[in-house]
């Protein structure tokens, strides 16, 4: 199936290069000077020829899309197969954009798909063909792993949960460095800890199948230090609370963008 991504940044180049062999892969994004081996340039989107075989991937910032919806019009009536990984963009505002199309998809993958570790949730439109979910599932495959969920609405919490979630890591992984630091190690040697700590964690979180509470146990030996830490983070619901309102934060800045 030929694909047309519009779009090439970070996760659009990430996509890009796992589609590497599998088919014609074409890009359009001017403000991109190089794109992945095996991709080609398209520097006008009406020389894109049409067709109900064709995908468009949509890539661009939200408040590009504008932009290039007219654009993309004459693809969407020749019956091409719409999947946007835009933040926000709802699917009746991507259809309405692309002059009333439904066979469209709204997905939100996550930074970890560069290297085929990511998951992506997926809505689909009520227009879509048979066999459109299979050709989704097979250009997204990849990128990691894929779930499909019936209501649009859920889009938003996604995109707070595993949408935006590695950041979240990353910043945990960044203060515990930090604290390292103020309680007497050398700065390099605390955050080469606790990034290897961090790395090392996920690999045993998806090598050992074990519910996370069961790993967690695994570390703690009643009264050591791993359970002094804990009860510090379970203080007050702390740890809880503090996710609670990074997950509604993030959520309602969805839902901003979606309105």
């Amino acid at each position: 199936m030929p694909v047309l991504l519009v779009g090439c940044g970070r996760m659009g180049s990430a996509m890009a290069r796992g589609w590497r062999g599998s088919g014609q892969v074409m890009a359009f994004d001017p403000m991109v000077e190089s794109l992945p081996e095996g991709v080609e340039r398209i520097d006008a989107l009406d020389r894109v020829a049409g067709g109900a075989d064709l995908v468009v991937v949509l890539a661009v910032k939200p408040q590009s899309f504008g932009a290039v919806a007219e654009a993309l019009r004459p693809l969407a009536g020749s019956g091409a197969l719409f999947v946007s990984i835009m933040a926000g963009v709802t699917l009746a505002s991507m259809s309405g954009a692309l002059g009333g199309t439904r066979r469209v998809v709204r997905a939100m993958p996550n930074t970890p798909a560069a290297i085929g570790k990511g998951i992506t949730a997926a809505a689909a439109g009520d227009g879509l063909a048979d066999g459109d979910r299979g050709i989704v599932e097979r250009l997204l495959a990849p990128t990691g792993d894929l779930v499909w969920i019936d209501d649009e609405g859920q889009i938003d919490a996604v995109t707070a949960v595993s949408g935006s979630g590695p950041a979240y890591f990353f910043r945990f992984t960044e203060a515990l460095a930090a604290a390292g630091e103020r309680a007497g190690l050398p700065a390099a040697l605390s955050m080469r800890l606790a990034r290897a700590t961090f790395v090392g964690a996920a690999a045993l979180a998806e090598t050992d199948k074990a519910e996370l509470a069961e790993l967690r146990r695994q570390v703690t030996s009643p009264g050591g230090t791993t359970a002094a830490g804990l009860t510090e983070m379970d203080k007050d619901d702390a740890i809880d609370a503090l996710a609670g309102a990074i997950v509604e934060a993030a959520a309602a800045r969805s839902r901003a963008l979606a309105g």
